[in-house]
């Protein structure tokens, strides 16, 4: 199973935000960091390849197939993105909204066989002692793991995540990217993820895409992409790869003189 943008171009009135986009096959079992300059337009890429905004013109394929050639449903089912906003105002419990999202694209009738799923996926994710709450009263980071158990019950194919580890501390960073690389893996699931830090990118993900400019720059594995002077040229920084004492890649980044000159 792989995924594959071809020539994607979406407008917003007369600004075009994505031009003639392409992405190379992903396939499953892989986690792949989405970077870019704030306003490259990030969320636009989603929520097109998730079929959520309309398309100038260009193909999402999934496995070969088109997918505006599949049903809403069947696009919905199999292609989840999960934005940065979390709903934490909702008047539900954590069960609930976990059902919720268990029963939107299969009709509202509660079977046995669905409260084991909700309940299996808390068990999953160790958040089982939390079901009862209302999801108004969580933490940042057990509202990322609600998230998560919202999309996991659902048993996508291609999950896509718009800064999952915005507003966490470094525990929940850590946690929450851990959870998801171990599971892209055993479920095979197609993973991409929006993210700011390049060292989080770096440390988890099996490749990198850069997009800037209304298309991906580059695309590949992360000691090639990090090393590149084009990442600090989209960034407007400059960038010098290193390694940590245990071997892990680190991006150091600086400001360019003018750009420090113009912040002072």
């Amino acid at each position: 199973m792989s995924l594959s943008v071809t020539n994607l171009t979406v407008n917003y009135g007369d600004h075009t935000v994505l031009n003639e986009l392409n992405i190379e096959d992903l396939q499953k079992g892989s986690f792949t960091a989405l970077l870019g300059p704030n306003a490259a337009g990030k969320s636009t890429l989603f929520k097109s390849i998730a079929g959520l905004i309309k398309t100038k013109s260009g193909a999402v394929s999934l496995n070969g197939r088109d997918l505006k050639k599949c049903s809403k449903m069947e696009r919905a089912r199999d292609v989840i993105y999960l934005p940065q906003a979390l709903y934490s105002t909702l008047a539900l419990s954590v069960f609930e909204s976990i059902l919720v999202s268990l029963k939107q694209n299969s009709g509202w009738r509660v079977r046995p066989e669905d409260i084991k799923k909700v309940a299996e996926v808390l068990e999953l994710l160790n958040i089982g002692h939390l079901a009862a709450k209302n999801i108004g009263e969580l933490s940042g980071g057990q509202k990322q793991l609600v998230a998560l158990a919202r999309i996991l019950v659902v048993k996508p194919k291609v999950i896509l995540l718009d800064e999952p580890t915005s507003a966490l501390d470094l525990h929940h960073q850590l946690s929450i990217l851990t959870v998801i690389k171990k599971l892209t893996i055993e479920r095979e699931f197609i993973t991409v993820a929006a993210l700011h830090d390049v060292n989080l990118a770096a440390k988890f993900c099996d490749q990198i895409m850069l997009l800037d400019k209304g298309s991906i720059q580059t695309q590949g594995d992360a000691h090639n992409v990090l090393a590149m002077p084009l990442l600090g040229k989209a960034y407007k920084v400059q960038t010098s790869l290193e390694r940590s004492s245990s071997g892990q890649l680190y991006l150091d980044a600086k400001l360019l003189n003018d750009s420090a000159q113009a912040m002072a």
